[in-house]
């Protein structure tokens, strides 16, 4: 599998994973077009796009998914029940929905996807682990913390998109109201923390090939805070491990995984 992330932060977030004969994309969080232009800068096609994936119900991850399903693909758009409960009022070609159950896997063409829960303030939020041809890429960003069974799912992952939100110390002492600060920081409804995120990679170095940090707040983090507490974790395994940080305005790299 190939991985491109398109876009990632709080303006909008998107993924588009490769794969030999077909294409996921993961949230929509940018528009319709600006959507399609940044599959095609990427190298990808729109048309072998095969069904969409939904983490949550936020605007900047669906941002796009109705005129881009209206308009451009007409593909399944799964997601949990919850999820796409949510989605009701803002997506007009319902008939594409496929509630799937997490830890119960969905085949889209040569992937399998299955889903696993997640911590944030959403209805139904999940995160993903994609199979195909004996590769896997898992994907989890919007989450509050990491239990032992993203943990587990993640470590046994050939590559990952990994959430690192935001810097503690710049969290507490930035310009937000309190209520946001707690909003982002709650283990159960929040974001996931540089620290939260090097505690894992910390655990899994040397087992995962690939790490792609992802939705980094322009407010409360930097780039460099973020790959430098990364890299001191993973420690001796950090030159084995392609390390990346994905950004809210340019595409990343393509990673095979």
């Amino acid at each position: 599998m190939k991985v491109t992330v398109l876009a990632s932060g709080s303006k909008g977030n998107c993924c588009y994973v490769e794969g030999e004969s077909g294409a996921i994309l993961i949230d929509v969080g940018l528009s319709a077009r600006e959507t399609v232009r940044r599959i095609e800068a990427a190298g990808g096609k729109k048309d072998a796009v095969e069904a969409i994936l939904v983490t949550h119900e936020h605007g900047d991850h669906v941002k796009g998914i109705d005129v881009l399903t209206r308009n451009h693909i007409e593909v399944p758009v799964i997601s949990t029940q919850g999820t796409l409960w949510q989605l009701e009022g803002q997506v007009r070609a319902t008939g594409l929905f496929r509630p799937a159950k997490t830890r119960t896997p969905v085949t889209v063409g040569d992937f399998s996807v299955e889903l696993f829960d997640t911590y944030h303030d959403a209805c139904e939020p999940c995160g993903f682990v994609i199979r195909e041809n004996g590769s896997s890429f898992g994907y989890c960003t919007d989450t509050g913390m990491l239990s032992a069974d993203i943990t587990r799912r993640l470590r046994a992952c050939d590559g990952i998109v990994l959430e690192s939100n935001h810097c503690p110390h710049m969290l507490k002492n930035g310009k937000y109201p309190e209520f946001l600060k707690a909003r982002i920081s709650d283990p159960k409804r929040g974001h996931l923390s540089n620290t939260a995120a090097a505690a894992f990679l910390k655990e899994c170095a040397g087992e995962v090939g690939t790490i792609i940090l992802a939705h980094l707040s322009e407010e409360n983090n930097t780039p460099e805070k973020a790959r430098e507490l990364a890299c001191e974790s993973l420690g001796m395994y950090v030159h084995e491990t392609t390390l990346h940080v994905a950004c809210q305005h340019t595409i990343s790299e393509t990673f095979e995984v």
